[in-house]
């Protein structure tokens, strides 16, 4: 199938027309399971699995039919609260994941998810569920979809000094939407990758290196916009020790290495979402007012739950 689809073994892409086929290729042929998934939709039931009831809210855009269904349904059961934009035009997104050993290769046709409009999101009921909160996470996908919106809630959390977190969420972000990528940046206080996308923010940026620490280090030490709090860089490298970065206004910032919760590779099921869960674990560590070591700690956790799982579980 990755031949036929024109794709690579463990590697993360936008749907192009020769792709729409394989959606239905994968229900209809090859016996596949229908996840709730969504990249920071998986971090944020990921963050609701371990914080208080409804204490998280999800913020996206759908269509009107059965996937769409299977997201609010699982949504209720993790208890997150989401507020969608529904929109009639275009159905729900989909990523079709193929597996080859410890392999993942997924390939998402955003649809309705890029169809989202900052007016939703300034929607009187939606912006006072933003005002209330006092993290916010964003995933770098929403680069190619609402740039407002995602700067909208970034300056919030400037201007009110409170956590704004930020995934790169796949190499094509850094490769293909550096403008927008770079706009952001001032405001991240947490920026979260692998090693994978660390290396292309590296080569858009012309950084000279593939040492992940000195790359964690650079954007660690990019201006910002809040100087109340440095900024804290964290790069997964799969099983090898996660990187981070922590930046220091006046000098080099530091740099800590944390070694992964192992386990069995026997035990291993899909570590298709295992970045998205770390993230729900970090960010939930984050909230509580725990050290960057609890939450690291939490985030190992979690991701090692849920590569014993299919999907994002």
């Amino acid at each position: 199938m990755l031949e036929q689809y024109g794709l690579k073994p463990n590697d993360a892409i936008l749907a192009e027309d020769k792709h729409m086929g394989l959606y239905e290729d994968l229900i209809n042929n090859h016996d596949a399971k229908l996840i709730a998934g969504g990249a920071a939709q998986n971090t944020a039931r990921g963050a609701q699995y371990i914080l208080p009831p409804k204490s998280v809210v999800y913020i996206g855009c759908v269509g009107k039919d059965k996937y769409a269904d299977i997201l609010q349904s699982a949504a209720k059961e993790a208890e997150l609260r989401v507020e969608y934009r529904i929109d009639d035009s275009q159905p729900t997104g989909r990523c079709g994941v193929i597996i080859t050993g410890h392999d993942r290769s997924m390939c998402t046709h955003l649809a309705a998810a890029n169809e989202y409009k900052i007016e939703h999101l300034k929607q009187p009921k939606i912006w006072k569920l933003v005002e209330n909160a006092k993290v916010y996470f964003v995933g770098g996908y929403h680069l190619t979809v609402s740039v407002p919106s995602v700067m909208a809630l970034a300056e919030e959390a400037a201007s009110k000094n409170k956590i704004f977190m930020f995934s790169l969420s796949a190499p094509f972000i850094p490769e293909f939407f550096k403008e927008p990528l770079d706009q952001t940046a001032p405001y991240w206080d947490y920026v979260v990758g692998n090693e994978t996308e660390a290396l292309a923010y590296a080569k858009s940026h012309d950084l000279g290196t593939e040492d992940i620490s000195t790359i964690a280090k650079k954007i660690a030490h990019l201006p910002k916009k809040n100087t109340s709090r440095p900024r804290t860089v964290i790069i997964t490298q799969g099983t090898d020790p996660t990187i981070v970065a922590v930046g220091n206004s006046s000098g080099e910032p530091s740099v800590k290495s944390f070694p992964v919760h192992v386990i069995d590779k026997k035990e291993i099921n899909d570590t298709t979402g295992a970045g998205d869960a770390f993230a729900g674990g970090f960010v939930a560590g984050i909230v509580e007012g725990k050290s960057l070591e609890e939450a690291m700690d939490m985030g190992q956790w979690l991701a090692s739950l849920s590569i014993r799982e299919l999907g994002p579980s």
